[in-house]
């Protein structure tokens, strides 16, 4: 099994990105067939009619689907690449590269706000099906991203992981229903699971509440959870919270109080301590540094 490293190269920003069919993929699969990688990976298909097989389930690849390809998993494409993707694009980097300037924040990166939807793929193919009318805004995303790097002028390091940044952003809302998503991979139990997590994490619940939901006892539903995504059920609840919490610092003037409270924290004291070991800054200043969304 083919296993692929990220090539870094000196002096330029440690992401690439390629057009679909032309331009030169991460891989060639019609070259090398199934092959693995150390690296994260979008494949988004803004045209395509084919299939492609991810860790033995085969996806048949549809206009607006968006691929998010964890390290490890192991891919190949069914049809010839170039008539499987007829427009689209492959953005790839190593799994560090959003977390330069904050050390200590994250003790991996699937810990990361804004990896979490390559986070929920380690065990199972993760395909976000893109909105029409947010397909055109996307493809811009992509090509300010490959302009930037193609340009190669001075700070485009920044630049790029800016580009990055905000392809980032757009997937973390894509993946937002997590429960959909999980059913339509054929993971009821784990939907079952987020949807607990999703009607009742502003409220102090904890892994016993979510078992007691589901009928299931809190040892079984942690083995389940934890084999299936590398994380607990109180990580994912904890990550809900924290999810909900930076939309409304950034988009609400509500004081840290009123939204440790709707988030499910009544202690502030705890949540802010909460909020500071996972994102390695205070809810205010957090807010502070993310100008508010009106």
């Amino acid at each position: 099994m083919p296993v692929f490293g990220f090539g870094h190269v000196p002096g330029i920003a440690p992401v690439a990105v390629a057009r679909l069919p032309h331009g030169k993929p991460v891989v060639d699969p019609t070259a090398v067939g199934a092959h693995t990688h150390d690296f994260l990976v979008l494949f988004y298909a803004h045209l395509a009619h084919g299939r492609v097989l991810i860790d033995g389930r085969r996806w048949t690849v549809t206009d607006g689907d968006l691929f998010v390809i964890a390290p490890g998993q192991v891919v190949s494409f069914d049809d010839r690449f170039e008539e499987a993707t007829t427009d689209g694009w492959t953005v790839w980097f190593p799994t560090d590269v959003v977390r330069p300037g904050m050390p200590g924040a994250y003790s991996s990166w699937r810990a990361h706000p804004l990896l979490s939807p390559f986070a929920r793929g380690i065990n199972r193919a993760q395909r976000l099906p893109v909105p029409p009318t947010d397909r055109a805004g996307l493809v811009e995303r992509f090509a300010a991203l490959d302009a930037e790097l193609r340009a190669r002028r001075e700070g485009h390091q920044e630049a790029v992981l800016a580009h990055l940044t905000l392809l980032l952003v757009a997937t973390a809302r894509l993946s937002t229903d997590v429960a959909d998503h999980l059913r339509s991979a054929d993971e009821p139990l784990l939907a079952a699971v987020f949807e607990a997590i999703e009607a009742r994490y502003h409220e102090p619940i904890s892994l016993a509440d979510v078992a007691a939901d589901l009928a299931l006892t809190a040892g079984h539903l942690t083995t389940v959870v934890r084999r299936k995504t590398g994380r607990t059920v109180q990580q994912w609840i904890t990550q809900r919270r924290m999810q909900q919490a930076r939309l409304l610092l950034t988009e609400t003037d509500l004081t840290v109080t009123a939204i440790s409270r709707r988030v499910g924290y009544p202690d502030t004291s705890y949540f802010i301590k909460r909020f500071r070991s996972g994102h390695g800054v205070t809810p205010t200043q957090w807010r502070d540094a993310v100008p508010p969304m009106r």
